[in-house]
C-alpha cells in the first residue's frame, strides 16, 4: 500500500493515478479481510475501488488526463494536512487497545447483540442482524454521502454542450471561442 501511495504522489498522468487509487482500495479491502472485517472490506471494494474509480474516470473524461506542472509550492495545504493528521493520531491515544477485553464494545455492545439481537430484530443469525439492522442506517448514510459526492462532482464540472473545457480544441469558425469541435 505504501508503494502504491508513493506512486500516486509521484505520477503526473491522472489516468494512472486513478488506476493506482483503485489498486490501493483493493489492497485496503484485502487488509480488512485479513483483519476479519469483511463488511468493511466489502464496502471498501465496492465504494473505494468501484464507484470512486468510476467517478474519477468520468471526471477525467470531462477534464484533461495530465496534471499541469506547478512551479510554486504552497505550504499552507501541506501544513493543514499535517496538523489534521497529528490531531487524528492524537485522538487514537485515547482508544482502547485492539481486542482488549475491557473495551466498551466488549463490555456493553457485544453482550447485548448476543443476548437480544434475536428478539429485537427477529433474525436468528447474530451477524446478519447486526449488519442488516443495527448498521443499516450507517450503510444508508454511506450511500447518501457517495451519491451526494457524485452529484457535487457533476454539478461542479458541468456537462454543457457548448462549453469549452481544458484539453478541447476550439472551433475555428466561432467568433467567441467558446464552441467546441
Amino acid at each position: 500500500m505504501a508503494v502504491t501511495a508513493v506512486g500516486i504522489i509521484k505520477l503526473r498522468n491522472l489516468f494512472a493515478v486513478v488506476m493506482l487509487s483503485g489498486i490501493f482500495s483493493l489492497l485496503a479491502a484485502t487488509l480488512y479481510v485479513h483483519l476479519t472485517a469483511v463488511d468493511v472490506a466489502f464496502t471498501e471494494a465496492s465504494v473505494g475501488a468501484g464507484i470512486s474509480t468510476l467517478l474519477m474516470l468520468a471526471t477525467l473524461a470531462i477534464t484533461g488526463e495530465h496534471e499541469k506542472k506547478n512551479t510554486s509550492i504552497n505550504f499552507l495545504p501541506l501544513l493543514i494536512v499535517f496538523i489534521t493528521g497529528a490531531a487524528l493520531i492524537y485522538g487514537t491515544f485515547d482508544m482502547p487497545l485492539y481486542g482488549a477485553v475491557d473495551a466498551p464494545a466488549n463490555l456493553h455492545l457485544i453482550p447485548r447483540f448476543i443476548e437480544l439481537s434475536g428478539t429485537e430484530i427477529g433474525i436468528p443469525n447474530i451477524v446478519t442482524s447486526v449488519l442488516a439492522s443495527y448498521r443499516g442506517y450507517d450503510t444508508l448514510g454511506e450511500t447518501v454521502v457517495i451519491f451526494t459526492a457524485a452529484i457535487g462532482v457533476l454539478v461542479l464540472l458541468g456537462r454543457g454542450g457548448n462549453r469549452w473545457r481544458p484539453g478541447m480544441a476550439k472551433d475555428p469558425k466561432s467568433t467567441d471561442g467558446e464552441n467546441e469541435i
